[in-house]
């Protein structure tokens, strides 16, 4: 009986044990089978939202409290802490973006010393396995989240980086086996496309800015989140002028200069977004005109963002004025070296000639030694059409990666008609082949091409009643499901015209407004002369003034000529000038299109140039450079007596 009972304690002694041991095996379960990454236990329960089921908060038994706000906002420090905590509202509410948690793969890799550019869950694996060993840059092999979902809510099995969507819209994921988004994973060319670290295709979609040193407060975190949670962007470009007023070359203050462009990428990282470092070549023409700028620069970019995976190069925006791409690919193999030598895989982009519309000419004639370069298209849409767009796919099918950094909807000088029909047809194009596409440009400039309307002083917040009308056709076709309101409308109806476009929203005609810019990127995006050769230009000498005027550009459209031309002003006189005024005649009457740093008025076939307010003083023997403008005119069109 004795040893019966005995044996009785002894079994339950065992089930006690047993019982015990199950338990604290399922909360350990628990706390990290949530997904929520961390290397503390969390418990609490689950409660039922309107978006979704999300985790409540509850008690950390570790006494760490509530994650810093705005060390959750650097990805470094959560590489550091092994935390991936997700921090938005559940989908559904419409107060944050759909995929609420923060992205892995890029949330622990940013910083040098973070965990490198791989991180656990972004590999497709299940999530909700709890803190999977990633062993990066540091070798610390920490902890890191394996969860893309909800504040504590396990996702679904599988869920990995395939699914993860930037845009903050509903399903967004991949359209025909291409991600329209992608999970802040190192990017990678494999033949003509763009792909993931696993092999899926990527479409990066988005906005450039306009020049940082004229709308420097566009950059700022709040525009951006706006544009990446209730746009759909993924890319944003942020264009550093090289030569124009106030350019990174041209007197610019470059450390301020530099300041915004990294300001630019925290933001876009903090958001989920790939960013663009875009060396922003436009009236210097040639991009070896500043080269030793230029390997300086990223020099520096790309050892800032070495073990960055979300940043690409773009080392010349538009080379023109003649500049061959034997010009181009010389001054791009020195760039590329310089950039290799830090960054050994990131993604470089290079201009092509002719505003970047000479792809064809790179593809005949490629970048050999390096892996990842890619090669820009620029179009606009009222301008360039089934010409370039078949030369694009000519290049494409010979082999040549193409990723068109910039376009408009409008004519080519960034003003005039929108053609719904021509920018659709563009887009349809792009997505067939997997080109990525960035649109021109964030800025409330009284320009066509600008997507804030002039009237707007806002650089964040923006509502329907804000945009113009390409910033509606670009909020539709990103294909937003934010709070901007009903679902926008521009004012092309997306039809074929019956003829060229015309009327649509006109650029200011004294050029004497507070930011002083060329007539931007888009005057340069033209493809054909107006007459088989530009307008001619000349060298013209008044009073104590020599009146360099050159055409760099010319093009038709709707019978119109239209020339750009830039001016050099050069002091003859024995004494320092203050204030000066020019004349320049055409051989017909003219209207002006655009103009910058100078001050302009029209009487018929004469054009009247007054210096501004900065660039007035003229040395003895000096000159004043970057003044252009934009006319249209006659068939033939061209500097009377150049």
């Amino acid at each position: 009986m004795k040893r019966c009972f005995g044996l009785f304690i002894l079994l339950g002694l065992w089930v006690i044990c047993a019982s015990a041991c199950g338990k604290e095996e399922a909360v350990e379960t628990e706390g990290l089978g949530a997904g929520n990454g961390r290397a503390s236990l969390e418990v609490g329960s689950s409660q039922e939202s309107e978006g979704g089921t999300e985790a409540a908060k509850g008690q950390e038994t570790s006494g760490e409290g509530q994650e810093d706000p705005e060390r959750a906002k650097d990805p470094k420090a959560e590489s550091e802490e092994g935390s991936a905590q997700g921090r938005g509202e559940p989908e559904g509410t419409g107060d944050g973006p759909a995929d609420s948690g923060s992205v892995s793969g890029k949330e622990n890799g940013t910083g040098k010393d973070g965990a490198g550019k791989e991180a656990a869950g972004s590999e497709g694996e299940a999530a909700g396995k709890g803190g999977a060993a990633s062993e990066g840059k540091n070798g610390t092999g920490k902890e890191t989240a394996a969860s893309e979902g909800e504040d504590g809510a396990a996702p679904d099995a599988g869920a990995g980086k395939s699914d993860a969507a930037l845009g903050g819209k509903e399903g967004g994921g991949s359209q025909n086996g291409v991600l329209q988004t992608a999970a802040l994973g190192a990017l990678s060319v494999e033949g003509t496309k763009l792909v993931d670290d696993n092999g899926n295709g990527v479409l990066l979609k988005g906005i450039s800015t306009h020049g940082l040193a004229w709308y420097p407060d566009y950059v700022n975190e709040d525009c951006i989140r706006q544009l990446k949670e209730e746009w759909g962007a993924n890319v944003f470009r942020l264009a550093m002028y090289t030569a124009e007023y106030g350019g990174f070359c041209s007197g610019g203050d470059k450390e301020s200069l530099k300041a915004l462009v990294k300001d630019g990428v925290k933001y876009a990282t903090d958001n989920d977004m790939y960013v663009i470092i875009d060396w922003h070549i436009l009236s210097d023409g040639n991009p070896n005109t500043y080269l030793e700028d230029a390997k300086g620069f990223f020099e520096e970019m790309s050892e800032e963002y070495a073990d960055y995976t979300n940043v690409l190069y773009e080392i010349c925006n538009e080379p023109n004025g003649g500049t061959s791409w034997s010009d181009v690919k010389s001054y791009a193999e020195e760039v590329i070296e310089v950039i290799r030598e830090n960054d050994e895989d990131g993604i470089i982009l290079v201009g092509t000639p002719n505003w970047s519309q000479y792809v064809e000419q790179a593809a005949a004639d490629p970048i050999e030694g390096y892996d990842n370069i890619m090669y820009t298209l620029h179009f606009y849409a009222a301008t360039h059409k089934e010409d370039l767009r078949e030369a694009m796919v000519r290049a494409v099918e010979a082999g040549l990666p193409i990723f068109v950094s910039e376009y408009g909807i409008c004519d080519a000088s960034g003003n005039g008609g929108i053609d719904e029909y021509q920018a659709n047809q563009w887009v349809e194009l792009l997505n067939q082949y997997q080109i990525s596409y960035v649109a021109w440009n964030l800025s409330n400039k009284s320009e066509t091409s600008a997507v804030i309307k002039s009237s707007c002083s806002k650089t964040s917040g923006f509502t329907l009643e804000d945009l113009s009308d390409s910033g509606k056709w670009l909020y539709n076709m990103l294909g937003a499901q934010g709070s901007l309101g009903a679902e926008a409308s521009g004012s092309g109806t997306g039809q074929e015209p019956a003829g060229d476009s015309a009327g649509g929203q006109q650029g200011s005609a004294s050029g004497s407004g507070t930011e002083q810019e060329p007539a931007d990127d888009s005057a340069g995006g033209q493809q054909s002369w107006a007459s088989g050769s530009m307008g001619q230009g000349g060298t013209l000498t008044q009073g104590e003034l020599s009146l360099s005027v050159q055409p760099v550009n010319s093009w038709g459209q709707g019978g119109e000529a239209f020339c750009q031309y830039t001016l050099t002003i050069t002091n003859l006189g024995e004494t320092d000038l203050e204030g000066w005024t020019v004349e320049v005649t055409f051989n017909g009457d003219i209207s002006l299109s655009n103009g910058w740093n100078g001050n302009y008025q029209v009487s018929g076939s004469t054009l009247v140039i007054t210096s501004m307010d900065y660039n007035g003083h003229i040395d003895k023997g000096g000159s004043v450079e970057n003044v252009g403008f934009i006319v249209q005119g006659q068939e033939g069109l061209a500097v009377a007596g150049g």
